[in-house]
Formats: C-alpha cells, structure tokens, sequence
C-alpha cells in the first residue's frame, strides 16, 4: 500500500527537478573553508604551521579564506553577449601596430630585437645597485622624446630621482616622476600624463588595496602585474617592470610573473667592476640569443659596440699563465684573457687552494685534473688561483682550453709563445673536442690584430662556409692556425712554439 499522497508528491518533485537550473551550490559548509598561507611564497596548507612548507621561512603562514565554491551555466544569451570578435586570415592582420620603437639606447634596443613594442609589458631583473634604474632612466629621457614618459618610482622620493637624473643628464619635459606605492595611485598617474613608457620601479614595492598579503609578497606582487598588464594591453601602452632578485640569482615573487610578461631581461655585472651586460631570457618580440654591454661610469651607462678591450690587459711583456680566448655572448665574440698564479701549498697538513673569480670552479677543477693525469702538469700540491679581467664571467666549455694552456704555463713558468688564442674544451680523456662558431672566434681575434691560434682538429668544415649568422668567411683570412687533438698537443704547442 502507498501513503495517501505520495503521488502528488512524486509529480511535485519531478516539477521541481525539470525547472532550469542556472547555479547549483556547492556542496558542504556555506561558509569558507579555512586555508592557510604563506605571506612570502605562497604556499597553502588546511592547517596552520609555524614555519612553511615552502620557503622554510618563520612567521609567515596566516590565515586566508576562501569563498564558497560554486557552478554557474551561463544563459544562451550571455554566452552571446561574450561572443568574441570574428577571427580574420593572419594574412590580413596588419602588423604595423606591433612595430618596435627604437628607445635611444643602442645596446638595450639589441637585446630587445629592436625597441619596445606598444602594449609589451618587459620585465628587467638584477643585483641591487647593478644600475637598473640608472638603465631605465636613461632609456625614459631619450623616449620622452617622442612622447610622454611616466616614470612611477616605489623605492626613492621624486628628488632623489632628480639627483640621478641631472648627475647622468637624463632630463626632459616629457618625463614625468611619481613617488607611488598604491596601485590606484599609479593608475591615476597613467591616466592624468597618458604616457607612451611607462616604468615602475619596482613592482615589489607597489601595493594592490584590497588584496591579501604583504607588500613584495606572491598574492600582491601578482595582482599588481595583473593588473599593469591589462593596463598596458588596453592603451597600446609600453610597459616596464623592475623586479627584484634572490640571493641565487633567481627572479623574486611567483614563478608565473616570468609567464605573464613578455619580455624578461636580466642585467648583470660585478659592481667592483665598469662592465654591465643586459641579456634577454624570455622575448616574444625578438631573439634572447643577444646581449648588450654597457660601461657604467659617473656619467651614468654607455654602450660598448666593441667591448673587447675591457677584458685584456695591456702587458708590457709575455707573462707566464696567461692565455687568451674568445667566447660567445649571445652571438657576438668577445675576446677575454684567462690568467692564472701557481703557487705552492703553506704545508702537508693543509688542502691547497682553489680560488677562481669569474670562471667556472668546477670546469676549473675539472681542467686542474686532466692536466694532472693526461699532460704529466704537477698541481697536485699547489695552490692555483684563476681569474678573468674586467668582470666577465666565462662559464662556457670553450674557454676550458685556455684555462689549461694558462695553468701549465704557469707550472712550469713560461710565456706562452707569442700572442696565442686559444678556444676548445677539453674532456676527460685529455682530448680537444670542437665547440661551435670556431670561424666566427678566429675572425674577431683576426679583427683585432691577433694571428696566432690553437683550435680543435677538424674545425676546418667551417671554412668558406656560413657562420650562425649566415656570412661566408674565406678560408684565406685564417691564418696561422693551429689544430690540435690532445691538451698535451696544444700545450706543446703553446709553450714550444
């Protein structure tokens, strides 16, 4: 038997489930759901902890809520209303709007791919006092040129911006300073000057109201980039973030700030030292295989379109554990000396030393090891030193050649003969094996008046043939080349002439 009733109320069920349905809630509490997270990294957790999972930092983990979660269909009519607009044959896209505009600077618009593109948001990391802002500074006065420049500055005062700007002469009518922190603030500023660049230094330092988190945090720092770039996507407008670094030499803030941007350059260079070098790790615009180098001064950064003489040193003679070498910097060569000081060790008891300084360590050790066992070089009980001049790092296997010419010149006390460069990397068998763009190495130290060099065996298929940049090098201009196959064979005929 079924209760009186039931079914009417069966139909009134089944009127109730055939009515549309446009939101379902969400199953579970109607309040939020606790969450926890870290101020710094970012990392989440349901329960609290005194230290992150993440970071490993202390203190940084609070309490954040997290709305309800729910699903919404949307109507056939407001799928209308979203209804992009109608896709168009990439043949007819006018690609004008995209051109890049020179910035003034020569070496900056290199790495760039030739200037700033209208609605691309860059982001330029590096060291503090490695001279980011002096860059940008510079870049914004000779832009203010053509056009109106708002330069939003989070870590100084307008004054002390003038300061820089009349030390290095980058003044201009169109370059506007605005001493900002909020997000609004800067917003406002954009829309009073409507400026074709703008720059913010740094997007660490600027908050984002409303938003969870510390200033410089994961949550604020992506909300605040967010929000420049629809900013800058909407107005065509050129965009310039200045980022912070980690003690690693990492990007500060979410891994997906690199993702969002366009353009990511890093700006390095030894602040003991004049040389600056911009390399773009992420361009959408151009190639990321450039770099750009600066000579940084009182009057501010000055490009060096040959910046070769920074890294050799002028001897008044041939001076043992010396060698020189030329390595490749995106893809211009750059000619660098390699010296090194071979000493012997304070006792038995102590381990001797090892002390490079813009070289590899480990390549170093690697190097120190095959002329142990391969070349018959006795280190063992030495104390080897290796530095380059003028700040450059080499890090790449070419220079691995020079660094063993260099230390066995200086084991056994002699000059290399005659101005020698020297490019190979050397495994661990003692062989020379071949690196790329050895034509392209031996033309740059031809260009400078050097003709005497040791290469690896078999090198010569480059002859006559296009480089990585497609131009042809006769074979008749390369000259006095030496081949080799062994490091003791470039030895020999390094120090035996």
């Amino acid at each position: 038997m079924r209760p009186a009733g039931h079914g009417r109320s069966s139909a009134r069920a089944r009127v109730l489930v055939s009515d549309p349905v446009t939101t379902v809630q969400a199953m579970g509490n109607s309040s939020a759901a606790s969450l926890y997270r870290c101020a710094d990294c970012g990392w989440r957790a349901t329960k609290w902890s005194g230290r992150c999972g993440g970071c490993q930092a202390w203190g940084t983990v609070e309490q954040a809520a997290t709305p309800a979660l729910s699903r919404t269909r949307l109507s056939v009519r407001a799928t209308d209303r979203l209804a992009p607009d109608r896709a168009v044959p990439i043949t007819k896209v006018d690609a004008r709007a995209a051109s890049a505009r020179p910035t003034g600077l020569g070496e900056l618009d290199r790495v760039l791919g030739g200037g700033l593109v209208p609605g691309a948001v860059v982001l330029l990391a590096g060291e503090p006092g490695v001279g980011k802002s002096t860059l940008l500074l510079e870049a914004g006065a000779l832009v203010s040129r053509t056009g109106p420049v708002l330069y939003v500055t989070g870590e100084e005062s307008a004054a002390q911006v003038r300061l820089r700007a009349d030390r290095i002469g980058a003044l201009g009518d169109n370059l506007y300073i605005a001493a900002e922190t909020d997000l609004a603030a800067v917003l406002a500023q954009v829309d009073a000057v409507q400026p074709v660049l703008l720059i913010v230094d740094s997007v660490q330092t600027v908050v984002a109201p409303g938003v969870d988190g510390t200033p410089g945090g994961v949550t604020q720092i992506r909300e605040v980039t967010a929000a420049l770039m629809a900013v800058a996507k909407q107005r065509s407008l050129s965009t310039v973030l200045v980022g912070h670094v980690t003690k690693d030499g990492a990007i500060a803030g979410p891994r997906a700030l690199e993702h969002l941007v366009d353009v990511v350059l890093h700006f390095e260079g030894d602040r003991h030292a004049q040389l600056r070098m911009v390399r773009a790790l992420k361009n959408r615009y151009g190639p990321t295989d450039e770099v750009g180098c600066f000579e940084l001064g009182e009057t501010g950064l000055t490009g060096l379109d040959d910046p070769s003489g920074l890294f050799i040193s002028p001897h008044a003679g041939h001076v043992p554990g010396t060698c020189l070498t030329v390595t490749l910097e995106g893809r211009r060569p750059l000619i660098a000396e390699v010296q090194t000081l071979v000493a012997p060790s304070a006792g038995a008891e102590i381990p001797p030393r090892r002390v490079t300084a813009g070289l590899d360590s480990a390549r170093v050790s690697m190097v120190i090891a095959v002329l142990q066992r391969r070349a018959d070089v006795k280190l063992g009980r030495q104390d080897v030193f290796a530095a380059t001049i003028g700040g450059v790092r080499l890090a790449e296997p070419a220079v691995d050649l020079a660094i063993a010419l260099a230390l066995a010149s200086a084991a056994a006390d002699l000059s290399v003969a005659g101005p020698v460069v020297a490019v190979g990397e050397v495994g661990l068998a003692g062989e020379v094996r071949r690196i790329p763009g050895v034509a392209r190495r031996i033309a740059e130290a031809q260009r400078l008046g050097f003709r005497r060099a040791i290469v690896p065996a078999g090198w010569a298929s480059e002859r006559g043939g296009p480089d990585a940049e497609g131009r042809g090098l006769p074979a008749r201009t390369l000259t006095d080349v030496r081949e080799v196959t062994s490091v003791k064979e470039a030895i020999a005929a390094a120090l035996g002439g």
